[in-house]
């Protein structure tokens, strides 16, 4: 007769002296999480370094700043200017760090990527470069973001951790370029939980994270630091982002369709622009890359005075006055900030399209809402609802886009609203663009050798290789 199954159940005590008793992966996980921690205060000191970037550049255009009635003028040659310096600097001594960062990590990520390239894309000397180039454009006055930046910085400094780590730790360099790059997005949004999703939507498609664990522990932590700092408020403060009725339900769909067709132009515009083309543009970018970014940041410029200074920077201002009902902008503001920021990174600095695209997809809503004669109050739920589409519509990652937006602007009444807009969104920008961050990624990987035709390696030469 045979005997019955029975289930052993783990033996606490022996796994519990076992782990008391295992000294070296303590240091590991030690290690781990003292970098979380020194993420999480880098990208403090990135917060603070850009916000005072931002500001200072507002204060001096104003016109109770030290320059006057002459400031917002002097604009016009201050951002051409400061513009040309960053990328000139950047081009010659970190130009791993140009664009945003998000796919330079998505490049080091790929399983194909060699030491030697993964440590020119990610790497603690980049991550410092790039906090002050950043902040460099925003002082310029370009419309940029520093959050889709804080990826690759967050990245560089948990890849760091590796030297110290024992060679039978089980951490490899994925596993701390995904911690790090999510950890940046957490706290520089202070949104665990969207970290956490955007670590595993957009980074780690082709592989499972061995200590995943470990990894949402070093997320979380570098978000208690910016919390610890910045205090546990949402991004744009404390707001009461109400419920959306069935008298908006035209108005919603309508938002969801424009900022799915707008954020999918906008990232086929992104893309088109890096890559290049027989256009007279292109060729003046590749002949003459200072000059053409000084061309697009004087016409950033341009549009900075139309607007008043509006366009500058990422935009959160504007679009946290939008969510409290207190700023009512003209039409041609989403527009022109469309525009704006397409020029800013068609310029090639460090910069991140994250939070302005927030602000595009919040201009939008308040665009919608104007049309269909909507109160600055009953407006709110739409501007939210642009803000994920656009954002959805953008990076084609509709989790991450609506778990940030409900975080950050303490959307819970409306999750189903929210979750709808950003899937409908990010279904409509498919039709038009491959994911903007994949295809700028691409751009990034070495050439492929073409297989001979007769199927030996002899006769493969790189693409641009001599005959």
């Amino acid at each position: 007769m045979n005997e019955p199954d029975v289930t052993h159940q783990p033996d606490f005590w022996r796994n519990l002296r076992q782990e008391i008793v295992a000294g070296r992966p303590w240091i590991d996980r030690a290690v781990v999480i003292g970098y979380a921690v020194a993420t999480g205060l880098v990208v403090v000191a990135f917060t603070l370094l850009s916000e005072w970037a931002s500001d200072a550049f507002a204060h001096a255009r104003a016109t109770n700043g030290p320059l006057g009635s002459w400031g917002a003028w002097l604009t016009l040659a201050w951002t051409p200017a400061l513009t040309v310096a960053v990328l000139w600097f950047t081009r010659r001594f970190v130009p791993a760090a140009m664009g945003s960062g998000i796919p330079q990590v998505m490049a080091a990520l790929d399983d194909g990527a060699r030491e030697p390239r993964r440590g020119a894309l990610v790497s603690l000397r980049v991550s410092l470069h790039k906090i002050w180039l950043v902040s460099g454009g925003l002082l310029a006055g370009l419309s940029i973001g520093r959050e889709g930046p804080t990826v690759q910085v967050g990245a560089g400094v948990m890849l760091h951790a590796r030297r110290w780590l024992s060679p039978g730790a089980g951490i490899d360099a994925h596993d701390l370029m995904v911690a790090g790059a999510a950890a940046g997005i957490a706290a520089a949004f202070n949104t665990p939980l969207g970290g956490v999703i955007f670590a595993l939507e957009q980074l780690t498609r082709r592989r499972h994270l061995s200590h995943s664990s470990l990894v949402i522990v070093a997320i979380v932590t570098a978000g208690l630091v910016a919390v610890s700092v910045f205090g546990n408020v949402t991004y744009f403060g404390k707001l009461a982002v109400q419920q959306l009725d069935w008298g908006l339900f035209g108005p919603g769909v309508l938002v969801a369709l424009a900022t799915g067709l707008a954020g999918g132009l906008f990232s086929r515009l992104i893309v088109v622009s890096m890559q290049g083309g027989a256009d007279r543009f292109s060729r003046w970018r590749r002949a003459h890359p200072l000059r053409f970014a000084a061309g697009c940041a004087f016409g950033v410029a341009v549009i900075g005075l139309v607007t008043h200074g509006a366009t500058a920077g990422a935009g959160a201002t504007t679009t946290r006055a939008l969510l409290e009902g207190q700023q009512d902008l003209p039409a041609i503001y989403t527009l022109l900030k469309f525009c704006a920021t397409w020029l800013s990174a068609w310029t090639g600095v460090p910069a991140g399209v994250f939070a302005p695209s927030l602000a595009i997809g919040a201009g939008i809503g308040h665009d919608v809402a104007l049309l269909a004669g909507v109160g600055a109050e009953r407006a709110i739920p739409l501007i939210a609802l642009g803000m994920v589409g656009f954002l959805a519509a953008t990076t084609q990652g509709p989790i991450t886009a609506f778990i940030i937006v409900m975080e950050m602007v303490a959307g819970h009444a409306m999750v189903l609203s929210l979750m709808a807009t950003a899937l409908l969104a990010s279904g409509i920008s498919r039709l038009i663009t491959r994911p903007m961050y994949l295809e700028l990624a691409a751009l990034l990987m070495p050439p492929q050798a073409p297989p001979s035709a007769a199927g030996g390696a002899g006769d493969a030469r790189q693409p641009g290789a001599a005959p």
